[in-house]
């Protein structure tokens, strides 16, 4: 055959492409699919929040991509999947910049070359980042935390990263099965909440009274994004195009909805309304069960995870009144208690028949299913390093940066009271025409008498009254309108307001 004829060229490439193109396909397209979690997240938390803090939410959730992914270039890739690090808790600089990040089998996975595979670890990564930015709820600056979200995802996301999939992690060589992140992405966002809303303070009383969330809309649209990225969370951490990848993306589905099911009918047992936030909430807790335990399990045991994450997350939004920490968006009970659900139900229900399709993992045994009794405290005993480890490191590194000077992770009960999207973003997520500021502005109509007909201040129940706080039922304590002219009594007609032309001078 001659050296250089077109038959010699094919088979000198078949030769060094060792990956199934199939298997690089499918991981890049499921690495696009979870990005998308990132805008999902974003639309969930503005949804969930009061309108004049919305846009702030969806400012943290984008700009911590960024960040992440600045950093998993500049070293965060190195310091959690190093292949030369041998410690057992992080890794080294050696892939520093990505350096010798190239075509070689990746540490997690022969299928895929490495420079894939730090991409779609770099994503799980983002939307870990994007979870814990929902600690800022309402009160909390967004440049500090950008800082903050650099030095978190340093010392605490890629140490645990390490830990559960490095090939030198100490619970990787111990046997933990942690499918898709229930540690580094679960505990270390859900957890990490929790610690960086106890460092920040609760939000005023005051703001905390009538709360709640100011477009339903998005919340439903943030979870659908949610969900269909959460399809190539999970499928994609098999690593290629095989069977266990659609027991992976099965059981994502099976865990999302039943856990769903089961919080609204939770819901619906005290509030005799079919809540949407509720349904949304409960489809969340489930894909967050499946994320440790959806590439281990018969689809069976993930009806018993949907079910026990709709449950117990549900109950654990009382923890935060429990122990008085403002998780204004239930982070810890969404993300932490989902993912101590899933990994701790590992220990039970992983199967070494599912954890083997994908022709790779051959012969590791899975939990009780398989007669494997120790696995179930090797389960708990991760749960317990990681929730620990990410409570303590989050707090310090929270207030070790609000002590910085021009640093203040916090924002002041001014600022507070104003909306954060005012104050830090200058931008509303939902503008409108300012013809009144407040509804208690001027007067209404009375229809109590003829005799009596006229105008009287009406009350206000409770609600976002464009950039009024939410507080309790009252009545105007003024009579000015929004451009700061009084609302007229008498005749039964109020006074033209002014508002500001085009271009020219105000008049007046």
């Amino acid at each position: 055959m001659p050296k250089g004829s077109p038959l010699h060229s094919l088979l000198r490439r078949a030769d060094a492409n060792q990956f199934d193109r199939g298997d690089v396909s499918f991981i890049v397209v499921a690495g696009a699919m979870v990005f998308l979690m990132v805008p999902g997240l974003a639309f969930l938390y503005s949804g969930l929040s009061r309108r004049k803090s919305a846009l702030s939410l969806i400012w943290a959730v984008v700009a911590s991509n960024a960040v992440v992914i600045f950093h998993w270039y500049f070293w965060g890739y190195s310091l959690a999947f190093s292949s030369t690090a041998t410690n057992g808790f992080i890794g080294n600089l050696r892939n520093f910049g990505l350096m010798k990040v190239n075509a070689d089998p990746s540490p997690g996975s022969p299928l895929i070359p490495e420079i894939l595979y730090s991409f779609f670890q770099m994503e799980f990564a983002c939307v870990t980042a994007a979870i814990l930015m929902g600690g800022l709820a309402e009160r909390g600056r967004v440049f500090p935390a950008m800082v903050f979200t650099f030095i978190w995802v340093t010392l605490v996301y890629c140490p645990l990263a390490c830990w559960a999939w490095s090939t030198h992690g100490w619970a990787f060589e111990w046997g933990v099965l942690d499918f898709a992140g229930g540690g580094p992405v679960e505990i270390g966002s859900g957890v990490g909440g929790l610690a960086f809303s106890w460092v920040l303070g609760r939000r005023q009383e005051r703001e905390l009274l009538n709360f709640r969330p100011h477009n339903v809309s998005l919340v439903g649209l943030g979870t659908s994004l949610l969900w269909f990225g959460w399809i190539g969370f999970n499928g994609g951490s098999a690593f290629g195009a095989n069977i266990r990848a659609i027991f992976a993306i099965w059981n994502t589905m099976i865990a999302a909805a039943f856990a769903g099911m089961v919080w609204c009918l939770l819901d619906y047992r005290i509030e005799r309304h079919w809540s949407m936030v509720g349904l949304c909430s409960g489809t969340i807790a489930g894909l967050v069960a499946a994320t440790p335990s959806s590439g281990y399990l018969h689809p069976w045991s993930s009806v018993v995870v949907g079910v026990l994450s709709g449950a117990l997350c549900n109950f654990a939004t009382k923890v935060k009144f429990i122990v008085g920490i403002d998780d204004a968006l239930d982070l810890f009970a969404e993300h932490a208690v989902g993912g101590i659900v899933g990994l701790f139900l590992n220990g039970f229900f992983a199967s070494g028949t599912i954890i083997a399709m994908d022709d790779i993992n051959l012969g590791v045994s899975g939990g009780w299913v398989d007669h494997n009794w120790k696995q179930l405290y090797k389960q708990f005993a991760y749960i317990c390093a990681t929730c620990a480890y990410t409570f303590v490191m989050t707090a310090l590194i929270a207030k070790g940066v609000d002590l910085i000077p021009g640093l203040q992770l916090r924002s002041t009960f001014e600022a507070e009271r104003l909306g954060m999207d005012e104050v830090e973003i200058g931008e509303f997520a939902s503008d409108y025409i300012e013809i009144r500021r407040d509804v208690t502005d001027g007067r209404w109509l009375s229809d109590l008498s003829e005799s009596k007909k006229g105008y009287y201040e009406a009350p206000v129940a409770a609600g976002d009254r464009h950039g009024r706080p939410d507080l309790e039922l009252h009545h105007s304590g003024h009579e000015a309108n929004g451009n700061g002219v009084n609302g007229a009594v008498g005749d039964g007609a109020l006074e033209t307001i002014a508002e500001k032309p085009e271009s020219g001078p105000i008049p007046a």
